[in-house]
């Protein structure tokens, strides 16, 4: 549905809200009740299968727009009034959310040029202001950014890039106001404080030259929002010069500078294959220049160091290996193997510095960092002692620096920022999130245990609780998992989870094939026709933690979110007896519907992850387990459901048509709740950290009254 449509719709639609099905309490009756949408068939034929959806008109942006949103707002109103009454717990929450937060707070600075920048927020202000200091951190402050500023009287708002000029003068920075990652490009003249450019529409990434005038930028299709195509710009020029436009659907773009600022890097890449285009950064009018010519599987990426390209490459394992070329001749003759693939250790990421580079990897499911030496060419890992953690690199934009930053946090430890340096071996902690009211990490403990999938895979479950858990089964428990895409799971430190954990609630992450969690044979044996094991995966983690007496199956509450709420919704058809409590975000729960359509952003290029359904044994696989189509006549959990209308990635209705016919074919009188963000938001929900907030507090209060926890 396009932003402006609801936008006009809004209004219109709330006068029909007490006209929908259902939505009005009987006279008679003491409870509200939930409303019933219309149901108007639609019939199509596939592979000579009829298919009848009643739901379809759900999905509507032209005449009957106003119908929807009156349903979506009629759910809404349902849901506020079945939890009227949690609302002084919510606000109990929200007051302890709000309690660990230092307000005033500061990211630790970084050096940029002859700048050093950071981020802060101010108590009261929903979002961050960007700074930065000349020479010293003594230096006088200069506002770069002040996104408050940028966001008034919005009730969305969403920095993407942010990309300051090699000279320090000029800031091109976008920006979405809308919730849909629709971003407007803009450049700020840093001397002046005035935006002197608004250079494009849908531009999706950015990066300058070195002569600090001409910008590189992609734009994604209006339509299909695929990020397509390259432009260069000299400001003050009207020309917007097209470099180059990937025809192919299965490809998207992104463009990029080396850290040695000697290239500027154009990267295509589907799911399974990626093409690397250069330009010399100090050359901004030099054609583009392909480094390697695309073939299907191979997957390739460029840094630079020296005289040479350093390329992660998987064409000798999955897992990915390490070549250096000279930039001279980098033909694949030339490549001279650094680091070998390993079966057990994936390479996800490779960072080159003038001394040194550092490789991001991960073994056992757990992240690790090595440094490589250029001169006595050795190698080492940071070492890290906790059973269960995340590592993560932060700001590192000099490429003479011999400190490396990254961030690491645990269950247990909040996100703690060090800089490490690369030759003495030494960890200075430089920043430490701060947790007001007095957090003790001794009073919790993580472990991580393994549960038996059907085909015997052993699968990792990462946990966090109180200490002193009883193994009766008497424990809640709040199982959450991902597992798509190759993306790992890792764990984190959340101060809101300490309101779960304190009241006696276990958290669990099940590392599911389909994510990453143990390299890429784990992300192919939980894609396209090998889907169902992430479910089989899942519910064995689930069936473990009850056999375990870690929970029981009426204690148990389950959730994710996007491709996780696929997984909510497969396996809550699959098992509705095994949970207590299923909560759903932005849930992916229509798949071939939404794979049908190539009109729809995503749709093509994600042919590669779940099939496509136009050919018939793709079709057939996903109608085994595709959410909306597997709903039946039985009993489902209490279930909550969350959505935002101008969801660009999962639109928003997928989940009202899964809710509608839930409610048509459950048997059971469980809750089901459907909260729909009509006002600008996006897959993520709420863009202010304050409406975060009160949005977590709501999802608290109900899954800890569902759970037996009243206050």
């Amino acid at each position: 549905m396009k932003p402006r449509i609801v936008v006009q719709l809004v209004v219109t639609a709330l006068a029909f809200v007490d006209t929908m099905q259902g939505t009005k309490m009987n006279a008679q009756e003491t409870q509200p009740q939930p409303p019933l949408a219309k149901k108007v068939a639609k019939t199509t034929e596939l592979h000579g299968q009829k298919v009848t959806d009643y739901y379809a008109w759900l999905r509507d942006d032209s005449r009957e727009a106003a119908e929807v949103l009156a349903h979506l707002s009629a759910e809404n109103d349902y849901a506020k009034a079945v939890t009227q009454s949690l609302e002084p717990f919510q606000e109990t929450l929200y007051n302890e959310l709000l309690g660990r937060i230092q307000e005033d707070d500061a990211l630790v600075p970084y050096k940029l040029g002859d700048w050093f920048y950071y981020n802060r927020t101010e108590k009261g202000k929903q979002y961050p202001i960007r700074c930065r200091k000349r020479g010293s951190l003594e230096a006088p402050e200069e506002i770069t950014l002040d996104e408050n500023q940028l966001a008034e009287g919005k009730d969305f708002f969403e920095l993407g890039e942010w990309a300051v000029s090699p000279d320090g003068n000029l800031l091109a920075f976008n920006t979405d106001l809308v919730g849909y990652r629709q971003y407007n490009l803009h450049v700020k003249d840093l001397r002046t404080g005035e935006v002197t450019e608004d250079i494009a529409g849908r531009v999706t990434s950015v990066t300058w030259a070195l002569d600090a005038k001409t910008l590189f930028y992609v734009q994604e299709d209006a339509t299909t929002k695929r990020s397509d195509k390259l432009f260069r710009h000299v400001l003050g020029s009207s020309e917007h010069e097209l470099l180059y436009a990937e025809t192919d659907e299965l490809y998207t773009t992104e463009v990029s500078r080396t850290r040695s600022n000697a290239f500027i890097c154009l990267v295509s890449q589907s799911k399974t294959t990626s093409e690397v285009r250069t330009i010399p950064a100090a050359e901004p009018t030099s054609d583009l220049n392909v480094f390697l010519p695309r073939r299907e599987g191979h997957e390739y990426y460029l840094d630079h160091l020296g005289n040479d390209f350093y390329v992660r490459t998987n064409d000798h394992g999955k897992n990915f290996r390490l070549v250096s070329v000279p930039v001279s001749d980098p033909r694949p003759e030339n490549w001279k193997e650094l680091i070998a693939p390993q079966k057990s250790v994936m390479l996800e990421d490779v960072e080159c510095f003038a001394t040194h580079f550092v490789t991001l990897e991960r073994e056992n499911g757990l992240p690790k960092i090595a440094v490589h030496d250029l001169a006595t060419n050795t190698a080492h890992d940071i070492a890290f002692s906790e059973p269960v953690y995340a590592v993560s690199p932060m700001q590192n934009p000099d490429f003479q620096s011999n400190a490396y930053r990254f961030s690491y946090q645990s269950f247990t430890t909040p996100n703690s920022v060090y800089d490490y340096d690369v030759t003495t071996r030494q960890r200075e902690l430089k920043k430490r999130q701060p947790v007001l009211g007095g957090y003790d990490p001794s009073l919790y403990e993580s472990e991580r245990i393994e549960a038996t999938a059907p085909d015997g895979t052993k699968v990792p479950i990462s946990l966090v609780h109180k200490k002193g858990l009883p193994r009766d089964g008497s424990a809640p428990l709040l199982l959450e998992a991902y597992g798509s895409y190759g993306f790992p799971d890792d764990v984190d430190f959340s101060s809101n989870r300490l309101s779960l954990l304190d009241r006696g609630v276990v958290y669990a992450i099940a590392h599911i094939r389909g994510g990453g969690d143990l390299g890429k044979e784990w992300h192919d044996q939980g894609k396209m026709m090998s889907k169902i094991t992430t479910f089989t995966d899942f519910i064995a983690c689930a069936e473990h933690l009850v056999s375990e007496k870690i929970t029981s199956k009426d204690r148990l509450a389950i959730t994710g979110g996007s491709a996780g709420g696929l997984l909510m919704g497969a396996v809550t058809n699959m098992r509705p007896d095994l949970f207590k409590l299923v909560v759903s975000y932005v849930p992916f729960v229509d798949v071939i519907n939404t794979m049908l359509d190539e009109s729809l952003p995503l749709t093509v290029g994600e042919y590669l992850e779940w099939g496509n359904p136009h050919e018939k044994a793709a079709f057939d696989y996903m109608r085994r387990y595709s959410p909306y189509e597997n709903i039946e006549h039985k009993a489902y959990p209490t279930m909550l459901v969350r959505t935002s209308l101008f969801d660009s990635q999962v639109g928003y209705w997928e989940p009202a048509k899964y809710v509608a016919r839930l409610r048509e074919l459950r048997t059971d009188d469980h809750l089901l709740l459907f909260k729909v963000k009509l006002e600008p938001g996006g897959h993520s929900g709420s863009s202010g950290r304050y409406d975060r907030l009160k949005d977590t507090a709501f999802d608290y209060a109900f899954i800890l009254s569902q759970l037996g926890i009243s206050k």
